[in-house]
């Protein structure tokens, strides 16, 4: 989610789109299993690089130099809003997802890998949520049906990479 999130002030913002964020994400969801890998950003500017990223590794050059990168973007679909994937994923017959959003801080209600592990074995379809910036917003947060613990690492600092964090959560929910 590009999103709503927050920037270094606390304040909703719409980040921008990395190139690294989209290749590396895409393809831990790939080596993972994800079947989609949804960007999202409002912003048409944003919007259009995404697209002309992934043509270059899906349709261009790239596809030919790197099939397996191409394997891995051939993933991602660019939406508006999260509004616009539960429409996208309810008119492809795949039913209501429950959602699940990311945090790195931690809060009352959080829960656990172990439990989200086991929860998603239910063949349910649900969407994994990962803020860019400094986070999804506290409404955003509010409205989701789970909120994953944090990554907690061995310090106090915790401010990963959202490709990072998300190569990690993949590996805790989906790895042997």
């Amino acid at each position: 989610m590009h999103y709503p999130v927050l920037n270094k002030n606390g304040e909703i913002i719409a980040s921008a789109v990395t190139n690294l964020d989209l290749h590396d994400i895409a393809r831990a969801a790939k080596t993972y299993g994800i079947r989609k890998f949804f960007v999202v950003t409002p912003l048409k500017e944003q919007k259009e690089l995404v697209k002309k990223l992934v043509s270059h590794w899906t349709d261009g050059t790239g596809s030919r130099y790197n099939p397996k990168r191409r394997e891995a973007l051939e993933l991602i679909r660019v939406k508006d809003s999260l509004n616009e994937i539960m429409d996208h994923l309810n008119n492809a017959g795949e039913g209501c997802p429950k959602t699940i959003v990311t945090c790195a801080r931690q809060n009352n209600g959080n829960i656990s890998f172990r439990k989200l592990r086991n929860k998603i074995k239910d063949g349910r379809p649900y969407i994994l949520i990962f803020g860019t910036g400094w986070g999804l917003s506290d409404n955003f947060i509010a409205e989701a049906d789970y909120l994953l613990e944090p990554v907690m690492g061995g310090s106090h600092y915790n401010h990963l990479s959202v490709r990072s964090a998300a190569a990690i959560i993949m590996d805790r929910l989906l790895g042997n």
